[in-house]
């Protein structure tokens, strides 16, 4: 099933069952939320997502829409995401627990038209430490930029437009 654009896709891999370092209760996975949105994001939902009572460490990344790209004044922005990109979310936040002992995870990237400053992503993760919840946060997000279908178009101030890709879909 394919999830559609402003959902969550509820994830049931549960990576502690699999033998991976996540500290999540037995029998539940550490992924809390994953979706992608054409909506607004909240910082808040994901910190709510993630909160508990196991975790002494807390680390959320926050992509914004930046004024310049490689030398170039950025007027807008647009993100496309391919039918997949929210299982890829899910799939790779699984990863990252099997890898880094984690309490709980959450990433949501939006889709869409966006301005100046407008939160692109959110990825937060709880641990009982804070050097594995900062080393989960930082793997989640590179991995999703890196492995997840997701691409941006860029309008430039000068007229030009740029797409930008952050992986291939074989």
């Amino acid at each position: 099933m394919t999830p559609q654009p402003g959902t969550s896709q509820p994830e049931t891999t549960d990576a502690s069952a699999s033998g991976g370092p996540s500290t999540a209760e037995p029998g539940t996975s550490p992924l809390r939320l994953t979706a992608i949105r054409e909506t607004p994001l909240s910082v808040d939902e994901a910190l709510s997502a993630v909160a508990d009572p196991a975790a002494g460490g807390t680390c959320v990344f926050i992509g914004t829409v930046r004024d310049l790209d490689e030398g170039r004044r950025v007027q807008t922005l647009r993100y496309e995401a391919h039918p997949s990109a929210a299982t890829e979310i899910a799939r790779v936040g699984v990863e990252v627990a099997r890898e880094v002992p984690v309490t709980a995870l959450a990433a949501i990237h939006r889709q869409g038209d966006l301005e100046l400053g407008d939160i692109a992503v959110v990825v937060a993760v709880s641990a009982p430490h804070r050097q594995e919840a900062f080393q989960a946060c930082r793997l989640y997000i590179d991995r999703l930029k890196h492995e997840v279908p997701i691409w941006k178009e860029q309008e430039f101030v000068d007229g030009g437009t740029q797409w930008v890709g952050s992986t291939d879909v074989g």
